[in-house]
């Protein structure tokens, strides 16, 4: 995992997010911001990115010969089924959110906006893997999930 949650792209975009949101910004928050860790919020978003993307796309992506994904280590470290795994993941993906839950209500070193984003960036990344990425598998019922989220315009009927 400690390699896992960084190499999803959510990293770059609520650090960003941090300097678009966050007014005034503190030097003090800024040296947290960019610690040898990250802060946890930033990483928990990342993680649940990481995990629900593994949970939608690691098959496919294994027997494209893809290096193995958080399901596939569970398996070989635990002895566990492919089934315990992901069920395992899912847990982890629970235990996730209320960690990050709770960083919304205790955490007073950054702005609401910016704890705002960091959580809109994880349901946004659970939302699109929900149901696979639309790339891997060439799925059109995925795609168009994806391409209504993103494309096209919500119509908004008020009585």
């Amino acid at each position: 995992m400690e390699n896992a949650w960084i190499s999803v792209g959510s990293l770059v975009m609520v650090v960003n997010a941090f300097f678009l949101v966050t007014n005034p910004i503190t030097k003090e928050v800024l040296e947290y911001v960019f610690s040898n860790k990250y802060p946890d919020i930033i990483r928990w978003s990342a993680t649940v990115i990481r995990l629900t993307d593994d949970l939608a796309t690691s098959s496919n992506e294994m027997k494209r010969g893809d290096v193995p994904k958080s399901i596939q280590c569970y398996m070989k470290e635990n002895g566990a089924s492919e089934e315990e795994a992901r069920k395992h993941i899912n847990l982890m993906i629970k235990e996730t959110w209320k960690m990050i839950n709770t960083a919304q209500h205790d955490n007073s070193l950054f702005c609401e906006k910016f704890m705002g984003c960091a959580v809109n960036v994880a349901r946004t990344g659970q939302t699109i893997y929900q149901h696979g990425d639309g790339h891997g598998i060439q799925n059109s019922e995925i795609q168009n999930r994806i391409s209504k989220l993103f494309f096209e315009h919500i119509t908004v009927s008020i009585p």
